[in-house]
């Protein structure tokens, strides 16, 4: 039996998010308890979008903006820890290295600050709530 196939596809929301809306709904709204109108905004349709699809299926996503900040990264529950959200993210700093961004941020849970670190994102300043859970700012240079 061979190991299953992974992929992250890039495109616009318009391509994506057929795919992606769903599993950021499930993960943020359903599981998080996000509120909904909080989940969608206006820079989705102005972002690069990732989506991972594992033997086809899709299981996670994320999304570039255009200056530089990584969002709304989500990967299905039975497909975390698998290798799917690193591949994600290493696609958007692909990504964003293409378009010459120097300089990238973003906002993480805390529970994921780890996962961040590993690919060069450091802290800066305090913790703080956003839909009601912990997040802590990260930037990484290059």
């Amino acid at each position: 039996m061979s190991a299953p196939s992974l992929v992250v596809r890039l495109g616009s929301w318009a391509e994506l998010a057929a795919e992606a809306g769903p599993i950021r709904f499930e993960v943020f709204v359903e599981e998080q308890k996000v509120p909904a109108e909080m989940e969608l905004d206006e820079f989705d349709a102005l972002s690069c979008h990732a989506l991972a699809l594992l033997d086809g299926q899709p299981v996670g996503t994320g999304r570039l903006l255009a200056d530089g900040h990584i969002g709304r990264m989500a990967v299905l529950a039975g497909w975390r820890g698998q290798g799917v959200g690193a591949a994600l993210l290493q696609a958007l700093i692909d990504e964003a290295g293409r378009r010459g961004m120097a300089q990238l941020a973003l906002s993480a849970q805390t529970h994921a600050l780890g996962f961040y670190r590993r690919f060069g994102f450091l802290p800066e300043g305090e913790v703080y709530e956003e839909a009601g859970l912990p997040h802590q700012v990260m930037t990484r240079r290059g």
